[in-house]
């Protein structure tokens, strides 16, 4: 069977499309020794709640000279806060207990330095939720070289895939013909189609973390991100 991998930056309880690119494939690498970069998603996501989407912000600062898992977690009371609002705005859905303890404990218990270790940790817990079955690994282990697509593709070579399932964003710097001459065949995610779900305070929105989908669905999450395909 033909192996497939794919290759992203961790990110901050990520939405339903990150897991459902995860159960595509058969391993799935951190890409977190490349550079940090602001408002985007490595330490930042959105929740429902009664007055509307509301972001979660890890105030990590504003330098862009580090990299993803050089990114110290600062101390103070964000991470209670992060946790009290998701409590505020979930409490009341179906399966928000099945998940409590679990993530509260991650939240409040367990001491973090690093955003990157914190962010793996919680996708990796999210991703046992779903029943993915996928192997995780760490570019830095790999011990990659080069930038951007050279990078990914060095990855990918490492890794001995015959498949790279990557995100549309990436169609804007990866070149098809050089995955091509390397053997490699390339398939682009496509996010659309996903079906709604019971979710508080409409109108639906599709672009928030996948928590929102597990505290309203618990075991039928899955069917909402790849089974109804």
């Amino acid at each position: 069977m033909p192996k497939r991998v794919a290759v992203l930056q961790s990110n901050y309880i990520p939405w339903k499309g990150y897991f459902d690119i995860i159960h595509d494939v058969d391993e799935f690498i951190f890409l977190d020794d490349v550079q940090y970069t602001r408002q985007d998603w490595r330490n930042r996501n959105r929740i429902k709640t009664a007055h509307g989407v509301r972001w979660l912000t890890i105030p990590v600062g504003t330098s862009l000279h580090r990299r993803i898992c050089d990114v110290k977690l600062p101390a103070g009371e964000w991470a209670d806060d992060h946790w009290r609002r998701i409590e505020l705005s979930y409490a009341a859905a179906p399966h928000f207990g099945r998940y409590r303890a679990v993530l509260e404990e991650i939240y409040r218990d367990r001491k973090w330095t690093r955003l990157a270790d914190f962010n793996q940790q919680l996708i990796r817990t999210i991703s046992e939720w779903l029943g993915i079955t996928t192997r995780f690994r760490d570019s830095r282990v790999l011990g990659t070289r080069g930038q951007a697509q050279d990078r990914v593709l060095d990855l990918v070579g490492r890794a001995g895939a015959d498949v790279y399932v990557s995100g549309p964003a990436a169609r804007a710097y990866i070149e098809p013909q050089r995955f091509a001459r390397a053997g490699i065949e390339l398939h682009w995610k496509d996010y659309s189609g996903y079906p709604e779900y019971p979710q508080f305070y409409p109108p639906f929105v599709h672009e928030v973390t996948v928590l929102d989908l597990l505290f309203h669905t618990g075991p039928e999450a899955p069917y909402y991100i790849w089974g109804w395909r």
